[in-house]
C-alpha cells in the first residue's frame, strides 16, 4: 500500500533527523510503526518481502548499535574510574617515597 511506504519513509526520516537532536525514536517505536505497517498494508499488495526483510535487519542493526553504545559507555565509565584510582595511587605513592627519604635521612 502506497500511503503506509510513504509514511515509513516519513518516520525514518524523521528518526534521522531527531537521532542527531536530543529527541530519538526507541526498539518500541519502531516494531510500532512495523506492525502498523503490517497490519495497515493491502492484502492484494502485500509489502515487497525485499523491503520487509530491510527493515528487520534495520531493527535488528538498530538493536546491536543500542548495545554497543552501552557496551561503551561502561567501558568509558571504567576507564575514567581507573584513571581516578591510578591518579589517587600515584599521589600516595609520592607522598610515601617522600616520607621514606625524610626518614632515611633522619637516620643519618
Amino acid at each position: 500500500m502506497t500511503t503506509v511506504s510513504s509514511t515509513t519513509s516519513t518516520a525514518s526520516t524523521t528518526s534521522t533527523s531527531s537521532a542527531s537532536s536530543t529527541l530519538q525514536l526507541g526498539t518500541t517505536d519502531f516494531l510500532s510503526l512495523l506492525m502498523t505497517q503490517l497490519t495497515n498494508q493491502n492484502p492484494l499488495d502485500p509489502t515487497d518481502p525485499t523491503e520487509f526483510t530491510s527493515q528487520l535487519a534495520s531493527y535488528a542493526s538498530l538493536e546491536q548499535q543500542i548495545s554497543t553504545n552501552d557496551t561503551l559507555t561502561s567501558l568509558s565509565d571504567t576507564m575514567s574510574s581507573l584513571s581516578d584510582t591510578t591518579s589517587t595511587m600515584s599521589s600516595n605513592l609520592s607522598s610515601l617515597l617522600t616520607q621514606v627519604q625524610l626518614l632515611a635521612s633522619a637516620s643519618e
